[in-house]
């Protein structure tokens, strides 16, 4: 069994760097056809502009994989929220793939497949303080994940969401000090930082014809630390 996504179109958000250029790059490098969504494709904090972004997409081409991954992340205590911050924490993290995904779903329904993934955090169902913003828009993308697959999957679309731990990204890089990235590694059951590759893999395999039954499922890739 090996994975192939030749004919496969495949739309990926936050696709400039980290975790969503990974899933981009592995995407063509297994014949898929990527279309990358950054911000200088599409304003996500627009509610009027994803809509007809993704319109004029469906108009010239199929969209048979839509990978939910961009997001972001304003770290604060509770009485200090501000709540434009958290207005768009919400509008990137959990408005936009709900946009998103309605626009996609149209194509798939006809098509009778489809397969969405959603990025998620291990932050949607384990926190800590100064996380509010964030863990809610993660948690509600889970809960948003399991009721598109209850919808969706009379249509054969698969709906998962993957929850990446601790990832070594260029922005973990440039946030934490080494020190800080041994310190947090201590804490992980498999003692390591997981790299993009490894969170790219799971959102392959629940993108692709292997997974023909695994639907409204989250799935952590985070070397056991939410056990912990």
């Amino acid at each position: 069994m090996k994975l192939d996504f030749t004919d496969k179109v495949i739309l990926v958000t936050g696709a400039s760097r980290g975790i969503g250029k990974q899933i981009a790059d592995d995407f063509t490098s297994l014949g898929g056809d990527v279309i990358k969504v950054s911000s200088k494709e599409c304003n996500l904090l627009n509610y009027k502009e994803i809509p007809s972004y993704i319109d004029t997409i469906i108009k010239n081409t199929n969209i048979d994989i839509c990978i939910n991954n961009a997001g972001i992340n304003r770290i604060n205590y509770l009485g200090d929220i501000d709540i434009q911050d958290y207005d768009e924490i919400m509008k990137v993290n959990l408005y936009a793939p709900l946009l998103i995904s309605q626009a996609v779903s149209k194509v798939m329904k006809k098509n009778k497949y489809g397969r969405i993934v959603n990025i998620s955090s291990i932050w949607g169902t384990k926190t800590k303080e100064q996380r509010t913003s964030y863990t809610t828009s993660k948690a509600g993308l889970i809960g948003m994940t399991k009721a598109m697959s209850v919808e969706l999957a009379k249509y054969n679309i698969l709906v998962n969401s993957v929850s990446p731990g601790f990832t070594l990204t260029e922005m973990t890089k440039s946030i934490l000090s080494d020190d800080d990235i041994k310190e947090l590694s201590e804490q992980v059951p498999v003692g390591r930082f997981a790299s993009v590759g490894e969170i790219s893999k799971v959102v392959l395999f629940l993108s692709s014809d292997l997974n023909t039954y695994i639907s409204g499922q989250d799935i952590k890739v985070d070397g056991g630390f939410t056990n912990v």
